[in-house]
């Protein structure tokens, strides 16, 4: 882990941007519990409280599909950049990063053709 997240110094960085900070995952039940646990256990606090948005359920509502069939291999390829799964967990929180502004893009696109059309 980098001495920023394990000094706690980016408690600071999220407390700097504008608005509350939401924790964005995929699956979020599972990387939310670990990144909770370790934040309030090494430095004291959670600055995300208890916000977080899971990926699959935002593709889902994005594209209308049953949970159990939103699985990244029936997304969009566009979604995608290509890059492998490492379980890297730098590498993997920006995947996913990647991946929440691809869906919100999307969903913007979609909406915005929607508003044109009236």
């Amino acid at each position: 882990m980098s001495e920023v997240y394990v000094s706690g110094g980016h408690r600071g960085w999220l407390r700097a941007l504008p608005g509350r900070p939401v924790f964005v995952g995929y699956p979020a039940a599972f990387d939310f519990m670990f990144v909770h646990w370790y934040m309030v256990h090494f430095t004291g606090g959670d600055p995300f409280g208890h916000q977080a948005l899971d990926l699959k359920t935002y593709a889902m509502a994005r594209l209308g599909t049953e949970f159990k069939g939103t699985v990244k291999g029936e997304m969009p390829k566009s979604w995608f950049d290509g890059e492998r799964h490492t379980h890297v967990a730098v590498e993997d929180a920006r995947s996913q990063g990647r991946l929440f502004f691809k869906i919100r893009k999307s969903l913007e696109l979609k909406v915005g053709r929607g508003r044109n059309a009236d």
